[in-house]
């Protein structure tokens, strides 16, 4: 049986330079891949390299859109969580 293997170079900056990867890196981000961003941004927790490859893709239109969506979110939740504990 003959079975294939895959070399994989590494680049200057010691990640992987495959053809595979740079096509991942350069096509258009979705916007549930923006909203997923904005929504980890918001608890602060993205890590650095994830940080690093969506500042490069992202779309900011769908960064803002993402944004006031999680923030109107977030404030409906604070108002329903209020209401519970202040209701007599």
């Amino acid at each position: 049986m003959h079975t294939e293997s895959k070399v994989v170079t590494m680049n200057a900056a010691g990640g992987p330079d495959d053809e595979a990867d740079k096509a991942a890196t350069n096509r258009p981000i979705r916007f549930g891949e923006s909203f997923k961003a904005v929504f980890w941004s918001f608890f602060g927790v993205r890590k650095r390299s994830d940080l690093e490859r969506d500042a490069a893709r992202l779309n900011p239109i769908h960064v803002v859109i993402a944004a006031f969506l999680l923030m109107a979110v977030f404030i409906g939740l604070l108002i329903t969580v209020v209401h519970f504990v202040t209701a007599k």
